[in-house]
């Protein structure tokens, strides 16, 4: 590829991101749409809707992203949560790493590797790209230092750049925890493999085991049930009772039959207590009899503080690990109750069969990745298909062929992977959406690594990609071989999934549900860090290859100071991530005690974890406990809002007032 490919190829991206920003800048005008795009909460903005064709409605704009550019931390906490400012941090780390990157490798790598060769160069527009890599460097060069002063201080500003982010979300990290209203899963612990007794349901013996060994701190517990037609048809039911309690004050208005509705006002109030009296027997007398074999081997045991849940979620609880596991619960809305019901006998085997899975849906991808490759290189594909011949002459198709098909065409095949993880993830158990969502997470990075990188620079035929990692020793010296030749094309794939790629996930809007507290940046450090040390063991074995021992010197401490890095933050920032201090839960648990909310803290924490969530609100409702539902529930009210509630009626009725 030339550079002619390469502009052609920047320029299509360019394009598209022009269009999709354009497009977001003139549906969020509209009045239809208000609802939709919640960055009117974060970015406030006068909208002037009184003339219905007013033509700046219809005017593309760039003020909005200056504007949410210069949205701080606190304006995005309030508005999203603290997993919206994660991946705020993640977007902007990854700006400064890139921009670092650029301004080293276009002033000191470029001009090194373009004449890095004693030959007769072209005009710069007619120049291959393989003259700006280190491959044309001739071997033996002292100019291998700028290669490896470069990847120090790539490497270094990363590591900075990740410190400060790691200390940084892990604070806020711990003020969500300190700051926010009392949450029941700090109170709460899960429970599974729950052994079985001829003698006792599942529900005694989870009373009869926790207040045996936990007599001071045990409060109550809540089974979970086999979900099927009843859950289903809760569910319905749920989505009725929000109708109809939506349209019952429009009928208690007027004194005559309402059209809209069919009826009088006095058959809203029946079928209201039809309703009640229904949900009333299944909750009281559905339920109760056929208990015992609706029960799972699964409950919600509450506590009195936090610091004894803890206690418990993290203390081998029998001499047989397979039976009475504890672990912390996940908020109420975080639950994913359908994996509930699974045996834990069988999670580490579901575990092995999604591994066997992937790994195998893996190697499938193959297939497409190859096929891309095979764009890259016009004599093998005109060779393949001989009526492209003339087609591949004409410059634009040549550069159009070569410079941005693969990348895209490659960009559409990754998109089956997301879901397909998740469906892995599902049927893996876990028993959050969080988690679920988080498993899913780690599965896309394996496979873009592998699809992506190794399979993409070690091209070829599949028997030959397989030899190539049947030595371990050989890998370093093959990846370098392998990248130089492959830089055009990594080049290609990032303006395509850099730019036009994330432009399209600017006309989606995500609800969040749930609040994990930051729970996703120990997978970009991480996978940061991975990518690091990637990069200098290969660069490792490029200067091996071309002969230059001080550079080759040079980078093996390096890679030792990188390593070291990751070790001390996963020992100084980690451990936050996967369990709460004590000292923190302890002055939390005084602070309840001081300020009077422990028995309401108690009459809440049934109610908060109810399989049934019509019921749920019925009971919390005839309590008059409304306001602490609120707390419980919505902690996060301006981050994240049910989508059933987000009417655009009432969203209209708001930003016009």
């Amino acid at each position: 590829m030339d550079i002619a490919g390469l502009l052609t190829s920047a320029g299509i991206n360019i394009a598209i991101c022009v269009v999709l920003l354009s497009l977001y800048s003139i549906l969020r005008k509209q009045p239809s749409n208000a609802s939709v795009y919640f960055t009117r909460k974060l970015v406030p903005e006068p909208v002037k809707w009184s003339d219905p064709f007013c033509l700046e409605r219809f005017v593309p704009s760039a003020s909005w992203i200056m504007r949410a550019w210069q949205a701080t931390d606190e304006e995005i906490l309030a508005a999203g949560g603290v997993d919206a400012v994660v991946f705020m941090r993640i977007v902007v780390f990854s700006i400064r790493v890139f921009i670092i990157a650029a301004m080293i490798c276009i002033l000191l790598v470029l001009p090194v590797n373009y004449y890095g060769q004693d030959m007769q160069h072209k005009q710069i527009h007619a120049e291959s790209l393989e003259v700006f890599t280190i491959g044309n460097v001739k071997e033996g060069s002292k100019w291998f230092w700028t290669h490896c002063l470069a990847l120090y201080v790539i490497s270094c500003s990363a590591c900075v750049l990740l410190y400060f982010e790691y200390e940084s979300i892990t604070k806020m990290r711990l003020a969500h925890i300190t700051g926010s209203p009392p949450s029941p899963s700090h109170f709460t612990v899960l429970v599974r493999g729950i052994p079985w007794s001829q003698d006792h349901s599942y529900s005694e013996s989870v009373e009869k085991f926790f207040s045996t060994y936990y007599p001071a701190s045990y409060v109550s517990h809540q089974m979970v049930y086999r979900a099927g037609t009843v859950d289903k048809l809760m569910k319905d039911a749920e989505k009725m009772y929000r109708v109809l309690k939506t349209v019952e004050p429009q009928c208690r208005e007027i004194s005559m039959p309402c059209c809209l509705c069919g009826g009088t006002t006095h058959s809203f109030k029946v079928l209201n207590n039809e309703a009640e009296s229904v949900k009333s027997k299944i909750s009281d007398d559905g339920l109760q009899p056929a208990q015992r074999e609706k029960e799972r081997p699964a409950a919600f045991v509450f506590f009195r503080t936090r610091y004894a849940a803890v206690v418990a979620a993290q203390v081998l609880q029998s001499s047989n690990p397979m039976l009475w596991v504890t672990q912390l619960a996940p908020e109420p809305r975080d639950v994913y109750w359908s994996n509930l019901s699974i045996p834990y006998k069988q999670i580490w085997l579901r575990k092995i069969a999604t591994l066997l899975g992937a790994i195998v849906f893996m190697f499938v991808f193959l297939v497409p990745v190859t096929f891309v490759q095979g764009l890259t290189q016009l004599d093998q594909l005109s060779h393949t298909f001989p009526f492209l011949k003339g087609i591949l002459r004409q410059k634009f198709m040549n550069q159009l062929v070569t410079g941005y098909l693969p990348s895209v065409i490659l960009m559409l095949f990754l998109y089956a992977a997301p879901p397909t993880m998740m469906l892995f993830s599902k049927v893996e158990g876990n028993v959050s959406r969080s988690g679920r969502k988080k498993s899913a997470c780690i599965k896309v990075l394996y496979f873009t690594i592998w699809n992506v990188f190794f399979v993409n620079i070690l091209s070829g035929s599949i028997i030959r990609q397989l030899s190539v990692f049947s030595s371990v020793r050989d890998i370093p010296t093959q990846l370098a071989k392998a990248v130089p030749t492959q830089a055009t094309f990594f080049t290609t794939y990032v303006l395509s999934s850099g730019w036009a790629s994330l432009s399209f996930e600017i006309l989606h809007v995500y609800v969040s549900k749930y609040e994990s507290g930051g729970q996703f940046w120990p997978i970009v450090h991480n996978t940061t860090i991975f990518s690091l040390v990637l990069t200098q063991i290969i660069a490792l074995g490029v200067f091996g290859i071309k002969r230059s021992p001080v550079a080759s010197g040079f980078t093996i401490p390096l890679i030792f100071f990188t390593l070291l890095f990751n070790e001390y933050c996963r020992q100084r920032f980690s451990p936050v991530f996967k369990r709460s201090p004590a000292q923190v839960l302890i002055e939390m648990d005084r602070q309840d005690e001081q300020c009077g909310r422990v028995e309401e803290i108690y009459d809440q924490l049934r109610s908060a974890y109810c399989q049934f969530p019509l019921i749920a609100r019925d009971l919390s409702t005839s309590q008059d406990l409304s306001t602490a539902g609120n707390t419980w529930q919505n902690k996060d009210q301006g981050s994240s809002q049910d989508p059933e509630s987000l009417k655009p009626g009432n969203q209209l009725v708001k930003l016009n007032e």
